[in-house]
């Protein structure tokens, strides 16, 4: 383990943390897009589907896997990274009575965007915790490794 792992360790959270941030601003910023996507099929827009962020610890490869359990000691996390951006096709569209909009269908109801404000926010203030966190940590490691370096002097 190099003297830099926990720095690397935190770079690769503050990267995916900064991603998160991305998409949930993404979804605020559409909250009212009834045109998302195009539908080739029915030849109409489908209104703006909520995305969320999946992440997934970093994974070494086998051997180093192999030679810690053969050596009996305790292994450090390898970070984390974002294995993909998915769609919430769970929560459906809400309908909105609207009969002056252009995209409302012929009872007047238009199809709005399944994005909860609310939930977006607390969603963000948890990346935002988590973000700053993570610069807490990285400043930290950068302080005793400068401590480290005054040792010599």
């Amino acid at each position: 383990m190099s003297i830099f792992h926990s720095m690397n360790t935190t770079s690769s959270a503050l990267t995916a943390q900064r991603l998160r941030m991305d998409v949930i601003s993404s979804n605020m910023a559409n909250v009212d897009s009834t045109r998302g996507t195009y539908n080739a099929e029915t030849g109409k827009w489908d209104p703006y589907k909520r995305k969320s962020v999946v992440l997934q610890p970093n994974e070494g490869s086998f051997s180093n896997f192999l030679q810690t359990a053969v050596s009996g000691r305790n292994s450090a996390g390898q970070g984390v990274k974002v294995t993909k951006i998915i769609e919430d096709d769970t929560t459906p569209s809400k309908l909105v009575y609207d009969p002056e909009h252009p995209d409302a269908d012929q009872d007047g109801y238009v199809q709005m965007p399944n994005v909860d404000p609310l939930r977006e926010m607390v969603d963000l203030m948890s990346a935002t915790r988590s973000y700053e966190a993570n610069v807490t940590v990285l400043n930290a490691s950068k302080g005793m490794l400068m401590k480290a370096l005054e040792i010599g002097k």
